[in-house]
């Protein structure tokens, strides 16, 4: 059994660690609480982990500190939501733990990781008990005392993963909302899943090259690719895609013929719902256009093997490394950054004297990088973020040490709250005195979301359908409806108990006209001395975005 692991098989853990979170992100995902189409936590802790692929991919046998460092670095700039920025500190930790080291034993690298719990502890502000932050403390605890009397590796992390095991499934009692829902925490079982994949590379259970193209054995791929010319290629175009069935009996003899009648090298896979085709052929569109008969496209790669087959060839010259962030010099004492989707809402906040837009947020949360990106082209000294959602706010924050200007997060949890704020920017305000007022009249902001449940669900009690109006309130759900004038009366029910002087609805990019008008016009029926305003924020995900004031 191993006693100490260098950087490439630290590298091998971590590709191995990424394809089971790929692997796994959709049901890590369906443990959130909401049945809401959420940017979900096994989606961000998965992008996070694939930006430290890809860069690990490219290093050539690296020491352990080298390999952690590049992977930690890679994390904090691809990190999405606040899964996916403690997940980056847990390996900024274990990188500050093995730095200079060309390998590990297992008691280093259990000091390492827990190096990585006390970063994150540290950086959020209110830790909460049952979430992604408890199961990595207690692995960590069980990985130090194991290596106190053992040597093995493969024992540190079998007992790690064991106890991080029996911490997940304490979180449903733990954590009041996940009891309520009946589940685990979605951010500890993605923890758990790159446990077992660490263990799994190490006993060699598992190997990465499932999900990505993986290294062969070492053979000179330049003499081997170089004993025929691309000509010879009689397919050109490696063509993969995925249909979605059109029915249940769909026969797909036909179309196996007429691919086989266009090409080669002819593999498909299906199940009950999809089926998956992989093909080399000179037309890949007439293989799509034929394949709609028999279902939905849903996606779609073709990729040019004569084009591969010369680049691997001929050498080809060294990319250029890539271009620092543009800084965009000072010009004013205070610029501003907002993140929100939906060209409706990012017009008004440029109306009202943004920056830089950061396009996200449910579904698509930016990462650090991105936010970083707009922050460093913002022509101001300070320059303020509002991430207008609280899964955003971690990764917003990560951006301060990475910049030379100075970062302002302010905690906007949704959409009207970064509104309001800019709403109350006063030009001859300081930094100081901005934050101090935006910190106030957020405050005064509540929220109604309107969507639509993504899967049928139980909660606290209440049944949720597939397909009905989804309404929340300040982040607690409301309730689930199939007509809009019961979402209408239970969203004014609501609303009445704060005893509004302003309502603005914002309207989303699948809201018809005629469905937006009806619902202004029953919250203006039942707050008459209200001022009640009806705007086109062209937003995703969210049929109405509702600010009361």
């Amino acid at each position: 059994m191993k006693e100490t692991i260098n950087g490439a098989q630290f590298t091998e853990m971590l590709l191995c660690a990424y394809e089971a979170l790929e692997t796994n992100k959709q049901a890590i995902n369906e443990l959130n609480v909401f049945p809401v189409p959420d940017g979900d936590t096994g989606t961000n802790m998965t992008l996070t982990v694939s930006a430290a692929a890809s860069e690990l991919r490219n290093l050539k046998e690296p020491d352990i500190a080298v390999a952690a460092d590049k992977a930690a670095s890679a994390m904090l700039r691809g990190a999405r939501g606040n899964s996916g920025v403690i997940l980056s500190l847990l390996f900024r930790g274990i990188a500050k733990g093995l730095k200079g080291k060309s390998e590990a034993t297992a008691r280093e690298l259990a000091s390492a990781m827990r190096d990585g719990v006390d970063a994150a502890y540290k950086a959020v502000m209110k830790p909460a008990e049952g979430t992604i932050l408890t199961v990595s403390r207690v692995a960590t605890t069980a990985a130090v005392d194991y290596s106190k009397g053992h040597d093995t590796m493969e024992g540190m992390l079998e007992r790690a993963l064991g106890a991080a095991a029996e911490a997940l499934e304490k979180t449903v009692e733990q954590n009041p909302v996940l009891a309520r829902a009946g589940v685990v925490d979605a951010g500890g079982k993605g923890y758990v899943t790159i446990l077992d994949a660490f263990l799994g590379s190490l006993q060699g259970r598992v190997v990465s090259g499932s999900i990505t193209q993986s290294k062969t054995d070492e053979h000179d791929d330049h003499s081997v690719f170089g004993e025929f010319s691309s000509e010879e290629i009689t397919f050109a175009y490696d063509t993969v895609f995925i249909v979605r069935k059109a029915g249940e009996d769909v026969d797909l003899t036909p179309f196996r013929a007429y691919l086989g009648s266009i090409g080669d090298s002819l593999v498909i896979t299906e199940d009950d719902e999809v089926f998956k085709v992989h093909v080399h052929t000179n037309i890949p569109g007439s293989a799509l256009t034929e394949s709609q008969k028999y279902g939905t496209l849903e996606v779609a790669n073709i990729e040019n093997m004569r084009t591969q087959h010369d680049a691997l060839v001929e050498p080809q010259p060294e990319p250029a490394p890539p271009a620092e962030p543009e800084i965009a010099p000072a010009e004013k004492p205070c610029g501003f950054v907002a993140v929100c989707a939906g060209e409706g809402l990012a017009q008004i906040f440029r109306d009202l004297g943004c920056d830089r837009i950061v396009t996200g947020g449910q579904t698509m949360n930016p990462s650090t990088q991105d936010i970083l990106r707009e922050i460093n082209r913002t022509p101001a000294d300070t320059v303020f973020v509002f991430p207008n959602n609280k899964n955003i706010i971690m990764a917003a924050e990560q951006c301060a040490p990475l910049t030379e200007k100075n970062v302002i997060v302010i905690p906007t949890k949704t959409v009207p709250q970064g509104i309001t704020a800019m709403l109350n920017m006063d030009d001859a305000a300081d930094a100081g005195q901005l934050t101090a007022t935006f910190n106030e009249i957020i405050g005064g902001v509540h929220t109604a979301l309107v969507t639509y449940a993504a899967r049928d669900s139980v909660f606290d009690g209440r049944k949720i359908k597939a397909g009905e109006y989804l309404g929340l309130m300040d982040g607690a759900l409301l309730g689930s409806w199939s007509q809009q004038k019961v979402l209408a009366k239970q969203l004014c029910k609501s609303i009445k108990k704060l005893k509004p002087e302003f309502i603005t609805i914002y309207t989303g990019q699948d809201v018809q006209p005629e469905d937006a008008k009806t619902l202004h016009e029953a919250l203006s029926l039942a707050f008459p001395d209200v001022e009640v305003t009806l705007v086109d924020g062209g937003q995703p995900v969210y049929y109405y975005i509702i600010s009361v004031e």
